[in-house]
Formats: structure tokens, C-alpha cells, sequence
């Protein structure tokens, strides 16, 4: 389990593939997601692998929201174990702002505590909104806090 102070970190460029899947597979009309995998420190974790959503369940975006079936993560775990990544957080888009829904608080992707989600506004139409990007750490019994919004340094991003 991470702890409020870990940070996750990915590089400008995969933020830019991720901002750019994120979007193509939404189209502007509808949300789209990823799981985002990496290896974990006790400091924090890089980011490094993503699995979209509409990749392992096909019909995870047909909706206008995501909502996987849940078989679907088998195919996650089956690529983190392939890979020797894990999961260390969750994105995906909404049509305006990037608050939790109640939806979201109620129904993690990941329902363990510590996990990270991200929330990125207007369905990914910009790579450099940082600010209206929303995170959120779940603390269990669907209970959450908002961490701050991702930092830009050289090397990438921290969030």
C-alpha cells in the first residue's frame, strides 16, 4: 500500500501517449480509461505500461461510462504477471470536470486501500490542463482523499 506522501511519476512522454489514447477512444463523446502499471518503491512507483479499458473488456466504453465486466481484470492480471509490472493506479476521462462521482467513490476500479485514481476532465482534450486533472487515493469502506494536482519537473510528471 502506498501512503499519502508517495508519488507516482510518468514521463512527458508516455503522459502524451496516454492523454492521446485516452482521447482517440473517447472521441469527444464518451468517457475512456486505463490502468496504469509500473513497479512501486517505497517512495513512490514510475509509471511505465497502460491497459485500456475497451482492450480487455470490449464493451467497457459503450455505455458513455466505463464499466468493466469483471473478467475483464483477469486479462490485467494476467499482463502484470507477464510483465512483472502491478497496477499503481487507475485513469479515466470525464465530459467536464474531474470530480469523483458517485459512482466512482462507490465503485473503485481497484478496491484496495492506497490505490491512486486520476480524473481528467473535458475527455482529454488537452495533455497540459495539469490543474483540472483530479487524484484520488482510496482509503477503504469507499472513503477517499484528494491529493493535490500533478507536479511537471523535468523528467515527467509526479502525481
Amino acid at each position: 500500500m502506498a501512503s499519502p506522501d508517495n508519488r507516482l511519476r510518468i514521463s512527458w512522454y508516455k503522459w502524451w501517449r496516454l492523454m492521446r489514447q485516452l482521447r482517440l477512444r473517447g472521441a469527444g463523446i464518451r468517457e475512456s480509461g486505463a490502468f496504469l502499471l509500473g513497479s512501486r518503491t517505497v517512495t513512490g512507483g514510475w509509471v511505465t505500461d497502460f491497459v485500456f479499458y475497451d482492450d480487455i473488456d470490449p464493451y467497457a466504453l459503450a455505455q458513455g461510462h466505463v464499466h468493466l465486466a469483471g473478467a475483464a481484470l483477469n486479462r490485467v492480471w494476467d499482463r502484470c504477471s507477464a510483465t512483472g509490472l502491478e497496477v499503481i493506479a487507475d485513469v479515466h476521462t470525464h465530459p467536464g470536470s474531474s470530480g469523483q462521482s458517485l459512482s466512482d467513490q462507490n465503485h473503485p476500479m481497484i478496491a484496495i486501500r492506497g490505490h491512486t485514481a486520476l480524473i481528467v476532465p473535458n475527455f482529454a482534450s488537452s495533455v497540459l490542463n495539469l490543474r483540472g486533472i483530479g487524484i484520488y487515493r482510496h482509503l477503504g469502506a469507499r472513503k477517499w482523499i484528494s491529493l493535490p494536482s500533478p507536479r511537471a519537473g523535468l523528467r515527467g510528471l509526479k502525481f
